[in-house]
């Protein structure tokens, strides 16, 4: 049977300045004559697809975490939502710690997601904002309140506001959402996102699984951050770019020498 390969793609497959080398784009090309080669980010359909234009991808898609996944021609096989209850309660408690959120969702179109984005926003939301100038899926929140269909509710600010935030969450909420605190590398501050309970990587890994009929021993993964860890501990092989987290290569099977600057997947796909 052909080998599978599922990848990150920020600080992991993707260089830091969000680019892929073509050095990278010619290893995966080539792997995927004769393996299973599909990706595992927390970014949407449409800013993946137009980052992976180069690559030839043959194995289902997961995307926003794990909350959607498809296939290689855009059929969707899972997608797991936050209802807009549970969204609003999520967005109120926020407003008490004096932060509002990013939310994305989905519409009629499930491949074509909706940015929602607050009237309230602090110095690090701004500095995300830019980086989604003219953006059609872009809209303007200025009620704060949900979508019915909310993939992700995502904070974004500094550890100090976050925290107490997601313990507020986690203490209301409990099992009943997926919540990540995770540094930001881009930026320097924190993120915290809201999921569904089984709208993360781990989960969607194992529904990849099943829809490719094989096992999660028979995958190799790739990653950097704590969104990973689920699928490291489920993979056969789990694989850290140098430059990952310390807790991301606490968990994993095997550490690479070289970072996602320095084409750390594409080296070691060549020799494995």
């Amino acid at each position: 049977m052909k080998p599978i390969y599922i990848t990150d793609l920020d600080h992991t497959f993707l260089r830091s300045d969000l680019s892929i080398s073509d050095f990278s784009a010619d290893i995966w090309n080539s792997k995927s004559q004769d393996a299973l080669m599909g990706i595992a980010t927390a970014r949407s359909f449409t800013k993946a697809q137009d980052l992976l234009k180069k690559l030839h991808i043959n194995a289902p898609l997961i995307l926003l975490d794990g909350t959607v996944i498809i296939t290689a021609e855009q059929k969707i096989i899972d997608m797991k939502i936050l209802n807009k209850e549970i969204g609003d309660a999520i967005v109120d408690i926020g407003s008490k710690h004096g932060i509002d959120p990013f939310i994305i969702g989905v519409n009629e179109n499930e491949l074509h997601e909706a940015f929602l984005y607050p009237r309230k926003l602090n110095d690090y939301q701004k500095e995300v904002l830019k980086g989604y100038k003219d953006d059609p899926r872009m809209q303007f929140n200025p009620s704060n309140r949900t979508m019915k269909k909310n993939l992700k509710i995502v904070y974004f600010g500094y550890e100090e506001q976050l925290k107490p935030l997601y313990g507020a969450l986690v203490k209301t909420f409990g099992n009943t959402i997926e919540a990540k605190l995770s540094p930001e590398k881009y930026g320097g501050g924190h993120f915290l996102t809201l999921l569904h309970p089984e709208g993360d990587k781990a989960h969607a890994l194992k529904k990849v699984m099943e829809y490719l009929e094989r096992d999660p021993n028979d995958v190799t993964v790739f990653g950097d951050s704590v969104n990973d860890i689920g699928m490291f501990k489920l993979a056969n092989t789990s694989v850290a770019v140098s430059n990952a987290l310390d807790e991301v290569k606490a968990v994993a099977n095997v550490v690479l020498e070289h970072s996602n600057d320095e084409d750390g997947v594409a080296r070691y796909l060549i020799q494995n």
